[in-house]
């Protein structure tokens, strides 16, 4: 088997291994919550009377059902996973390119998916890609388990982020966290190019790194940007093709993301609570707007040649000086090797343009048992490393902010994330 065989193969069990998360949901949720009933059953009859009493068996069924109103959900957003069209989820593999007509630009070698946003709404249809030049080191799982395990812990775990992802991106309740984050983004974006008229934008494009679910993208695009994110995570692309392309209306769908823990919730109120997305139609861009996804490994995609020494090569790249902007939130400190990371933005970006950067730095890769590779620097150590890498940092400043926070918690993290703007100096004030 060639190297490109194992590695499609790979590819396919690592969808597989997703989807059957998302199938898998609704049991084991329900398996959670019957637990409780078990327990309840434990206590003496005058304690169970007392739960009765302030409502508490009501609560669980009413965990029950929301469990149900997700599961649906979730099943919606595999139905039809079209995003990895051509690739045979039984681990055959087939190569069905779909070119998408957008008017837009070509982008990462890999499958362009031409999908239909819904003609009777008047959409639009938004591009995403699957590049399969990247590799896997997901670990490969039978398609069905049926008993509980730290794999599959694991797995709904990303399920559950993927539904309070939802919330952060596309609800009322996480708008907060958007104005933020992607407000102050946003916001230097268009200072930035302030001197460009609006129906000019189109001509400047701009790369959304680590897009989840894609909502900064999208908010890019909607100010008349040439927008481009780019996901690595099945999970976020998988929720995002839905979300973006097959939504007929504002408020079409009801999660309830905040029913897999009791602790720390205020109220049944609290914990039940529905979430209707998406707040905005995601069809309703500015026309002539060009928006895509590009699924794959950042580095491997854009990066630089990882045998080079410096930041030039003697092959041109596809990617470089080729965007204007590059905006990473929430997204550096995933990098396994920070300078890769620097290199990479400063190598894209065209000259004089900028990366707008905000998130911590929570290395993803710290103290990992996978005999990953992990660099990880202080804040100080990554800006001046920008700067040696060729970059000129300015409007620094924190920004506290949550990340799929619950508002309504009586325990929350605030992150002190680092806001910046840089500009890529032209090469005769390298340092």
């Amino acid at each position: 088997m060639s190297a490109k065989e194992t590695d499609a193969e790979l590819e396919a069990a690592a969808l597989n291994r997703v989807l059957e998360a998302f199938k898998h949901y609704r049991q084991y949720s329900l398996s959670a919550n019957q637990r409780r009933r078990q327990d309840y059953l434990k206590l003496p009859e005058s304690e169970r009377a007392l739960l009765d009493s302030v409502g508490w068996k009501q609560k669980v069924a009413h965990i029950d059902a929301a469990i149900e109103r997700n599961a649906e959900f979730l099943l919606k957003i595999i139905d039809d996973p079209m995003i990895f069209q051509g690739m045979d989820l039984e681990g055959e593999h087939g190569h069905d390119d779909h070119e998408h007509g957008h008017g837009g630009h070509s982008h990462a070698p890999g499958h362009s998916h031409d999908h239909d946003h819904g003609d009777p709404a008047g959409g639009q249809d938004y591009e995403h890609e699957h590049d399969r030049s990247h590799s896997h080191s997901h670990s490969v799982q039978h398609s069905r388990r049926n008993k509980r395990s730290p794999e599959m812990d694991f797995d709904m775990d990303k399920v559950r982020s993927t539904l309070k992802q939802f919330v952060r991106d596309w609800g009322v309740e996480g708008k907060v966290e958007r104005d933020s984050c992607y407000g102050p983004m946003l916001d230097a974006l268009c200072e930035y190019f302030h001197d460009v008229p609006v129906e000019e934008r189109g001509n400047f494009r701009v790369l959304v790194p680590g897009a989840g679910l894609g909502r900064l993208a999208w908010d890019v695009a909607a100010r008349g940007f040439t927008c481009q994110g780019n996901e690595f995570s099945h999970y976020m692309l998988l929720a995002s093709y839905f979300v973006l392309n097959r939504t007929r209306a504002k408020f079409e769908h009801t999660i309830h993301p905040f029913i897999h823990s009791i602790s720390n919730t205020v109220s049944a109120r609290s914990l039940l609570r529905a979430v209707q997305i998406p707040d905005v139609f995601p069809s309703d861009l500015p026309p002539g707007a060009n928006f895509s996804l590009v699924a794959g490994d950042f580095e491997e995609i854009y990066g630089v040649d990882p045998d080079s020494d410096t930041d030039e090569s003697s092959e041109p790249e596809p990617h470089a000086g080729e965007w204007d902007a590059v905006l990473t939130c929430f997204f550096i400190d995933t990098a396994k090797n920070i300078i890769s990371y620097l290199k990479t933005i400063h190598k894209i970006l065209a000259p004089g343009g900028v990366w707008i950067n905000l998130g911590p730095l929570l290395w993803h890769w710290e103290n990992n048992n996978t005999n990953d590779m992990s660099i990880e620097l202080d804040l100080e150590e990554v800006k001046d490393l920008a700067r040696k890498i060729g970059f000129e940092i300015c409007n620094e400043r924190t920004i506290p902010t949550t990340y799929t926070g619950n508002s309504e918690s009586m325990l929350g993290y605030v992150y002190q994330a680092s806001f910046w703007t840089a500009t890529k100096r032209p090469a005769e004030k390298q340092l």
